[in-house]
């Protein structure tokens, strides 16, 4: 089996790794969530906002301009007495929403687990101290 990365990683390694950035946009507290309400359909930012309890206004701009711009979210504005801007999941986004749904499955799959290992490292690190 050949490795997944060179040993030492460098710097460079990491700040080229195609899947580290991906895992940062997946990773971050809002981006999976957001496409996952996109993947269901077109919505406006209003109706983007009221969908997600908790997520700011701010937060929720920043987090649509990163997906567009990496192109996981299209953006469509439209023009009229009422602007207005709608948000989908884009192709790319598409084919990347099946991996995430995944690892939402192992992670539930696993959550006893994690849960578990999680309690057994607690009372070691105790008994250590």
């Amino acid at each position: 089996m050949s490795p997944l990365l060179p040993v030492p990683v460098s710097a460079q390694d990491r700040s080229s790794c195609a899947a580290a950035d991906v895992l940062r946009r997946t990773g971050d507290k809002w981006s999976v969530l957001l496409m996952a309400v996109l993947a269901q359909g077109s919505y406006g930012f209003n109706e983007l906002d009221r969908a997600v309890d908790g997520l700011s206004r701010r937060i929720l701009t920043r987090t649509l301009r990163a997906l567009v711009r990496d192109g996981l979210v299209d953006r469509t504005p439209h023009r009229g007495p009422v602007a207005r801007v709608d948000y989908v999941l884009s192709e790319l986004g598409q084919s990347l929403l099946p991996l995430i749904i995944e690892v939402g499955r192992w992670a539930e799959t696993h959550e006893h687990d994690i849960r578990d290992a999680r309690a057994r490292y607690d009372v070691d690190e105790k008994l250590a101290a």
